[in-house]
């Protein structure tokens, strides 16, 4: 299982790559029931890790608005702190 502090300091890339590997030993078939479900647990946590991390870089992305004088104006979302 994936310690929290762990799962904390994952990048989106690092995360995706142990969910795939998650996903391939699940898929194989070989593991017993509690392993299974204990590998099922720690995937659904990478994954709600990699949509958070996903939704925090939309928020980032810069957006170009229009003004009042049809210039482009560049405003960032910034991430509210929990």
């Amino acid at each position: 299982m994936i310690k929290k502090e762990e799962l904390k300091n994952l990048k989106f890339e690092q995360a995706m790559e142990k969910l795939e590997t998650i996903t391939t030993e699940l898929e194989k078939g070989e593991l017993d029931l509690d392993s299974t479900v204990s590998k099922f647990e720690e995937g659904m946590q990478l994954s709600k890790k990699c949509s958070e991390l996903l939704e925090n870089a939309e928020r980032k992305i810069t957006i170009l608005l229009k003004d009042g004088e049809n210039n482009i104006k560049e405003e960032n979302f910034e991430q509210e702190e929990d």
